[in-house]
């Protein structure tokens, strides 16, 4: 077999068959008795799109949340996922959702806004590349027509045999509107669920061929469609079909026929006028997105010129091109633009009409901890970092840095940024339920919407692994020294104020890393599986007697003795059980070792993570000064320690992610706190 044939082999025949399908328009009638929703408009495609990918709810503070699966990029295999974004998304898809049943939002453009790096972008990248692929399979098939003229006609066309619709409309339109009601209930059209809906005439240069063919055989329409050939299809933006994208540029070198095409200078000779359709490229970014989406990038920086077009594309669902009469369109139209430019729109009193015709859907920074965490997980993982060692929590003290910066301080004295953070993140904190969450968010004015961008940690993420010093890999205090010494040259940040108030919260995650750093070194220390499983063994024992009011026997001296006080308080202070809880919290671990036995389980000293992580904590207190981790900053560990060290060490590498060296330096680090004194008992 040859190389080439080998490469053809790969070819799914029967899959190209399907997409170049054509038939006649007979074969298209036929098509929408079976599957009327082919005639769908393209609000209706777009939201049948997106519910394709299924959906979830949740509850986030005692509110019902919808998560579309479609959101997490399954095309790409979550290149361009939205994290963090499940109400905003909500939001949007609502409006897709009510443009798509006529409610009013079709006629309006859907505008994406919001900060600098916040994912606009990344949303209308996926609307567009989602409708791309739904149009390839059998649900979102979709089909267009054109012009097969025999030689005898072909002056209708200036010599071209084939003439496809510049505007890839729907075959339905060849049947003139004063007909079309009448012929959808002759053909069993309106009996569906979602009935037929055609609306909009044929565009300039196809109306001009169907009259001329309605003239030359006196008025027979079915001999005219009999020169008709319908075929699937495709949307492509990289082919120009169904797909459109404008971005602003010098306003010297741009003009509206951008948007609604230009005439074909060099057809004016064959058809003797510049106002003939066929001597006009219906190639404007409104005409080829026709059946599909167009994109406007930074919308709100068009010249006043473009927004007359873009008026009445959004409101009548047409387009004036030079010299013709207004064209219908069906398309979606959305765009997106920071605060800045929004801000103008907002005291231009000009831009009125626009304001008018507008569905601001807003696009915050995410504000929950765990869902940034993993805009940078996505990026900084694998291969992507070529080989280097990236230390744990690294990513996760960005991401902890980046979602202070957009918080708004809580106006309860008692709670401190850190504590919202966490909270937010669904965390639970003594004294706060879900009500309390609700109402922080409720008294915001604008959370979301300010502080660092994911762009500028992403860079300095990127500096850190390119430095000199990140030979081997990089940990979170690299990349908090970045971003620090970054905040001195951000031109985006120019308040000293707010430069003030950004490197302190630095010092905020610094404080945290320290805590995350030393309870991890501390499991890693204490965690013998045999000797919590005894502490914990022990433990129950004397909260069972303590609770049925029984004697504990002595297994060294066989006598009956009262339950340790001492020992069951020195675990339960660990987790903060205070005296007058401790009677409720022995009988609620009664209770749940009880309600296990009853379904058939058995309690094990990991079943409860409050007291499993009270148990770590204790053993740790008690091993701590056996190990002597002080010794490793004077260098002058003893043998027995050093090897104590290397088992520590080992345990971190093993079960919390750390290489050789990242292990050695938090070590260190950790050391060198508990050196200090800071260690908490």
């Amino acid at each position: 077999m040859s190389l080439v044939q080998e490469v053809a082999n790969l070819q799914n025949y029967e899959e190209f068959a399907d997409l170049n399908w054509t038939g006649s328009f007979e074969d298209y009638l036929n098509i929408v008795r079976e599957r009327p929703e082919v005639t769908r408009t393209a609000y209706q495609r777009l939201y049948d799109m997106i519910l394709s990918y299924g959906y979830s709810e949740h509850i986030d503070n005692k509110k019902r949340i919808f998560h579309y699966n479609f959101f997490d990029d399954p095309l790409h295999g979550g290149a361009d996922a939205v994290f963090g974004m499940d109400i905003p998304l909500m939001r949007l898809v609502q409006v897709i959702k009510s443009a798509a049943m006529g409610y009013g939002a079709h006629k309006r453009v859907i505008l994406l806004h919001g900060p600098v790096g916040s994912a606009k972008s990344t949303i209308a990248r996926l609307l567009k590349s989602g409708l791309e692929a739904y149009s390839r399979t059998k649900e979102g098939s979709l089909y267009t027509y054109e012009w097969v003229i025999p030689e005898d006609l072909q002056n209708i066309t200036g010599g071209e045999a084939i003439f496809p619709c510049p505007m890839n409309e729907d075959p339905l339109r060849l049947i003139p509107q004063e007909w079309r009601s009448q012929a959808f209930d002759k053909l069993g059209l309106n009996q569906s669920e979602r009935s037929v809906r055609i609306s909009g005439d044929l565009n300039p240069a196809c109306r001009l061929i169907f009259r001329e063919l309605m003239n030359h055989y006196d008025g027979d329409w079915a001999k005219v469609i009999d020169h008709i050939r319908v075929k699937r299809l495709i949307l492509s933006e990289k082919d120009r079909v169904g797909i459109g994208t404008f971005q602003p540029k010098d306003e010297k070198n741009q003009d509206s026929t951008e948007l609604t095409g230009d005439i074909n200078y060099k057809k004016i000779a064959l058809f003797g006028s510049d106002s003939d359709p066929r001597a006009f490229n219906f190639d404007g970014e409104f005409n080829i997105a026709n059946r599909g989406i167009i994109e406007f990038i930074e919308i709100l920086k068009l010249d006043v010129a473009f927004l007359y077009d873009l008026l009445g594309a959004t409101a009548e669902h047409k387009i004036k091109p030079k010299k013709f009469p207004q064209t219908d369109i069906d398309e979606v139209i959305i765009g997106h633009t920071n605060e800045a430019e929004y801000r103008k729109l907002l005291s231009n009193e000009f831009m009125e009409a626009l304001r008018d015709r507008t569905i601001k859907v807003d696009i915050p920074y995410i504000t929950r901890f765990s869902q940034e965490v993993k805009i940078y997980q996505k990026d900084f993982v694998g291969d992507k970092v070529r080989g280097k060692h990236i230390a744990p929590h690294t990513l996760e003290m960005a991401a902890m840095w980046a979602i202070l910066t957009r918080l708004e301080e809580p106006k309860k004295h008692d709670l401190s940024l850190l504590q919202k953070l966490k909270l937010y993140d669904g965390k639970t904190l003594p004294g706060f339920t879900q009500d309390n969450v609700k109402e922080l968010r409720k008294e915001t004015m604008r959370e979301g919407m300010d502080g660092i961008s994911p762009r500028y940690i992403q860079d300095k993420i990127s500096n850190a692994l390119v430095s000199e010093r990140s030979e081997n890999g990089i940990n979170p205090f690299m990349v908090l020294n970045e971003m620090a010494s970054g905040l001195k040259q951000n031109s985006m940040i120019t308040d000293e104020k707010l430069k003030a108030r950004f490197l302190q919260l630095l010092d905020v995650v610094r404080g945290e890393y320290e805590e995350v750093v030393k309870n991890e070194v501390q499991r890693a220390i204490s965690s013998d599986e045999d000797a919590i499983k005894r502490l914990c063994s022990n433990y129950i024992d004397h909260i069972k007697a303590y609770t049925q009011k029984e004697k504990v026997k002595n297994p060294y001296t066989g006598q009956d003795e009262q339950p340790d006080e001492r020992l069951m308080r020195s675990i339960e202070t660990k987790i903060d059980i205070s005296e007058s809880r401790k009677d409720d919290f022995r009988r609620e671990i009664m209770n749940y070792i009880g309600a296990l036995a009853v379904e058939g389980r058995s309690f094990s000293y990991d079943t409860n993570e409050r007291l499993y992580r009270a148990l770590e904590q204790k053993l740790f207190e008690d091993q701590k000064d056996t190990i002597k981790l002080t010794s490793l900053v004077s260098n002058a560990a003893d043998r027995e320690t050093q090897q104590k060290i290397e088992i520590v060490k080992q345990r971190l590498i093993k079960d919390f992610g750390y290489s050789e060296e990242s292990a050695t330096d938090v070590l260190t680090y950790v050391a060198s706190i508990f050196a200090r004194g800071d260690a908490r008992g």
